[in-house]
């Protein structure tokens, strides 16, 4: 439920700081004295896109707050779905600014418009004028018919099997289309596969090749460089290994005279037989090392067929060869295997369209259930608005496919009179007669809904006297059991009916005109629904008949 609404530097609202009550309140005010811009900044905090030309003149921002009281809705599960902070005091704000950017914000955490759209419509259902087209959109007669027949498990079902099976169908498309695409190319896919196949790759041995081609091509100066190491260290003229081992011994004699020089000496010893073993190891090596101008070529032409497969297929690495080598593998696999996919695929995808059938015929009978007592039900309703001989009727027909609702048509035939032909509501009914109608809906919706408020903006256009009694009767009662209805009117016997009054008037200065709104005590209202009984100038009779209005 609304329970307060601040406004601030929005179109003609300086500033507005207002708290509304529960059940069924009015709100009147004369033609442009703001009560439009009212919805509109409400609107602002329900989602919609806002224009910075809406901000007061010579205002850098304009700020729309609302407090809700939601305690009594079970939505704590919403906030805890989109990790909102929930309190029974729900805030929604929206601030605006000439830059063109936009902030809004859900308790004071910023949140999306698309969250705070998805939470406004859970808080508030703002019916003006414009919705009355929707009676003509077969989405809204349908999801009206949902709604009245409480089909949300049906429904619910439904979209889970249609969504499946349009998953698999899609599966299966991309499939069949990739297969197309593959079987076209399957000689190229071929060739390509079986000449980096042929080439029997390994990760790693390029670098190992490169590494060989190099020492192959180097082999008399490593050798030559090898056999100088060995003599250096072990020649017969004089090596370093016969220097050390000289070393040593002189060392070892000293020993017995000079106790240090048994350490120097065994500290030696460990370098004279590595030195010995690195010797030997080079002097082997030398041995091994050969000029080998045929394994020389064996490595270039592998080099060769590597490069000139890097060039082709325009990467730098074996690994990379071998991952193209599997991804024509895998396609190839895929054409030979993929007849059997599509089998089986087409198979899955025909019992999924079978389920999805097998659900919409259920939902289809519960809407059809759903249907004879909403034309029972408006019937009734419009007859106690002064339409004793309305017909209105469900017509449902068939789709040829399942769609995201079902295979169901729907589709609201009207006629007010008895000899008249029923039609499509929107083609034949007056504006008058939509208006009830619409108020009929909605009453119904607020019994199956628990939505928390509702505002009719001038749903009482093109009705009068009895009528709008009858009309304000059923808004006093959607106003019961913890909702909140507000009827922006222009209809005296509707505005006396309100629990709560509220005035929207324009003020003007020497440089500028500001919107005002403010709850009426109970000699204002008199004076307000006497003004809308005889205009500007105020009677005797004016003010008798609003006090009878208003039972005084």
């Amino acid at each position: 439920m609304l329970t307060t609404l601040y406004i601030q530097n929005y179109a003609l609202i300086e500033q507005l700081d207002i708290t509304l009550q529960g059940g069924f309140s009015v709100i009147t005010g004369e033609t442009g004295a703001g009560k439009s811009i009212l919805l509109g900044a409400i609107g602002l905090l329900l989602g919609q896109r806002a224009d910075v030309k809406s901000i007061r003149r010579g205002a850098s921002k304009c700020i729309i707050e609302a407090h809700f009281a939601v305690g009594a809705y079970g939505m704590k599960p919403f906030f805890e779905e989109h990790g909102l902070e929930y309190d029974e005091e729900c805030i929604l704000r929206r601030e605006l600014y000439a830059s063109g950017k936009s902030r809004g914000f859900i308790n004071d955490t910023p949140a999306p418009l698309a969250l705070m759209k998805e939470l406004g419509e859970q808080l508030i259902d703002i019916h003006s004028q414009h919705q009355n087209l929707l009676l003509d959109k077969e989405g809204f007669q349908l999801n009206v018919l949902d709604l009245l027949g409480h089909n949300d498990k049906a429904l619910e079902e439904y979209t889970l099997r249609y969504n499946r099976w349009r998953k698999l169908r899609a599966e299966l498309d991309e499939l069949q289309e990739a297969l197309r695409r593959d079987r076209s190319e399957e000689d190229y896919l071929r060739f390509q596969w079986e000449q980096l196949s042929d080439a029997r790759l390994s990760d790693g041995e390029q670098e190992a090749l490169e590494q060989e081609a190099e020492m192959l091509s180097h082999a008399e100066e490593i050798k030559a460089g090898l056999y100088k190491s060995a003599q250096l260290l072990e020649g017969d003229e004089g090596g370093v290994i016969a220097q050390l081992k000289e070393v040593m011994h002189t060392l070892t004699g000293m020993a017995g005279v000079y106790a240090p020089a048994e350490e120097l000496a065994s500290r030696l010893e460990s370098s004279y037989i590595e030195l010995k073993d690195i010797a030997q190891e080079a002097s082997m090596q030398e041995e091994q090392v050969e000029y080998n101008p045929e394994r020389m070529e064996e490595v270039n032409e592998r080099l060769n067929l590597i490069y000139t497969l890097q060039k082709k297929h325009r990467v730098e690495s074996v690994a990379a060869l071998i991952a193209l080598m599997e991804g024509f593998e895998r396609k190839l696999s895929l054409l030979t295997e993929g007849d059997d996919r599509i089998e089986a695929l087409t198979a899955e995808v025909e019992q999924s369209r079978m389920q999805v059938m097998e659900q919409a015929e259920r939902l289809s009978e519960v809407r059809r259930q759903a249907a004879g007592w909403v034309e029972q039900e408006i019937v009734g309703r419009l007859a106690l608005l002064g339409m004793p001989n309305v017909r209105f009727v469900v017509e449902m027909g068939h789709r040829k496919e399942p769609g995201s609702h079902g295979m169901d048509t729907v589709n609201f035939l009207f006629s007010a009179n008895k000899n008249a032909h029923l039609q499509s509501i929107s083609s034949v009914a007056s504006g008058g007669e939509t208006a009830r109608v619409m108020l009929s809906l909605k009453a119904m919706i607020a019994g199956a809904v628990k939505l928390p408020t509702i505002i009719f903006d001038e749903i009482d256009t093109g009705v009068s006297g009895e009528i709008a009694d009858r009309m304000a009767d059923i808004m006093q009662e959607m106003g019961k059991n913890d909702r909140q209805v507000i009827s922006i009117t222009h209809l005296p016997q509707i505005a006396a009916r309100g629990a709560v009054h509220y005035k929207v008037y324009k003020e003007d200065s020497d440089t500028e005109t500001n919107s005002h709104i403010r709850c009426l005590t109970p000699e204002e209202r008199v004076e307000e629904i006497a003004h809308m009984l005889s205009g500007a100038t105020l009677t005797e009779a004016a003010l008798a008949n609003a006090k009878a209005l208003l039972k005084y």
